[in-house]
């Protein structure tokens, strides 16, 4: 099992291009399942996630070959399996992604219930409420959902809570829907955005993406495209915090500023000069940091994401910090390992009482989920001596060449076995 070992403190200088956004690439890729021809799909991050996604495809009858700046995909005409095994879907929660698109193509689907990281119940109850009120005869059995309909039906519904994911597996089954659907309370982050915009250039009809109301205008046919996949604003977020942590100076190229704002604010708050510009956005740190109070919430909120990389940022504070955690209910496994290197910090229910001014020690820690590790990698930055950060598989599910990129900013890291 491999590890990170990292050497601090150190200062983090220089620039870094941000990859795909993984949270993007994985509904873009379930989307060639309704394309009849070719989709040919750039600047796709080579993460886990995407090498398991794509294998899942393929189990669907998908033809995935290396195009010259990214990945081609064409799906089968008549797929000899509808299935998403358990052995495919057990370690990534995304997976459930191909529920929509295989029922709307296909016009039956069964899906391994997902897995991913334990940070809390996220249960798929609205996936399937939507897929019924579009016509689908859904049922639950022995860990599996399967799905049928002969033809989906344009229909309204309205998300009890956005959910990222439900939202695109509605978005994508409803553009094959016979008429109109109008789905309600739709979340409402960039990642959905960038795949209606791959899924017009389809030849899907939709207005309203990025917003809390969606209406697809179903086709009977979606043809090919090309797409690239836009960039990732938590890796994006994660190496930012690491200039402020660090007291360094980052820019990083290919951030997209507007999706950025709530950690922006926060980090201006905190002290951190922040500068957005075409190119991407630097931040440079600037001395003593005093870390506002957060909460978590739903995009255009503070994304919870991110969360674990704050935290270890208010360890340096000068002032006590209190993070509410308000998506997941159980995200705060990474709080323990902190305290391990020597932070403070007190868990009261859904929030974190984070002391400041703490003088973190290099120890060994391990990763418990992926936003986690990533967290820890940052603590480990502005930590004395050496810290070892086990399970880094974790890191691997959505961070592309994170040690490279480290070492590019002057990081003194090393993946060991």
């Amino acid at each position: 099992m491999e590890r990170f070992r990292i050497t601090g403190p150190t200062r983090l200088v220089g620039s870094v291009t941000v990859a795909g956004a993984k949270n993007a690439a994985l509904p873009a890729l379930a989307a060639t399942l309704l394309a009849e021809q070719p989709v040919v799909l750039d600047n796709l991050p080579q993460v886990q996630d995407i090498r398991t996604m794509t294998r899942l495809l393929e189990h669907l009858g998908v033809s995935a070959r290396k195009a010259e700046t990214g990945l081609e995909l064409e799906p089968a005409q008549r797929p000899a399996e509808t299935v998403a095994p358990y052995e495919l879907v057990k370690t990534m929660r995304a997976s459930v992604l191909v529920l929509g698109p295989s029922l709307a193509r296909w016009g039956r689907a069964r899906v391994s219930l997902p897995g991913g990281c334990a940070i809390g119940v996220r249960p798929i109850d609205q996936h399937l409420a939507g897929l019924e009120a579009l016509g689908a005869e859904v049922r639950l059995e022995h860990g599996d959902v399967t799905a049928r309909a002969e033809r989906l039906r344009g229909a309204r519904f309205r998300f009890a809570i956005p959910t990222v994911t439900g939202t695109e597996n509605l978005l994508m089954a409803a553009c094959l829907a016979d008429g109109v659907t109008r789905l309600t309370n739709c979340a409402r982050e960039p990642e959905i955005v960038d795949l209606a915009k791959l899924l017009q250039a389809m030849g899907a009809s939709i207005e309203g993406a990025g917003t809390e109301t969606i209406t697809i205008e179903g086709r009977p046919a979606l043809g090919g495209a090309r797409h690239a996949v836009t960039g990732d604003r938590i890796e994006a977020g994660t190496y930012l915090i690491g200039a402020a942590i660090s007291g360094g100076e980052v820019l990083v190229q290919g951030a997209r500023p507007g999706d950025l704002t709530a950690l922006l604010e926060v980090l201006r708050e905190s002290g951190a000069e922040v500068e957005a510009g075409s190119e991407g956005v630097r931040v440079r740190g600037r001395g003593e940091l005093r870390c506002p109070d957060v909460a978590t919430a739903p995009y255009p909120g503070f994304p919870t994401d991110l969360q674990a990389q704050f935290m270890a940022l208010a360890t340096q504070s000068d002032r006590t910090t209190t993070i509410h955690e308000s998506v997941f209910e159980n995200r705060f496994q990474h709080a323990a390992e902190l305290n391990r290197m020597g932070a403070r910090i007190r868990i009261e229910g859904s929030r974190a009482r984070v002391e400041g001014r703490s003088r973190l020690l290099g120890a060994n820690v391990m990763a418990t989920d992926l936003r986690a590790s990533a967290g820890l990698v940052l603590a480990a930055l502005c930590a004395h001596g050496d810290t070892v950060i086990d399970r880094i598989y974790h890191l691997d599910r959505g961070y592309e060449r994170m040690e490279s990129k480290l070492q590019q900013l002057g990081a003194r890291v090393e993946r060991t076995a």
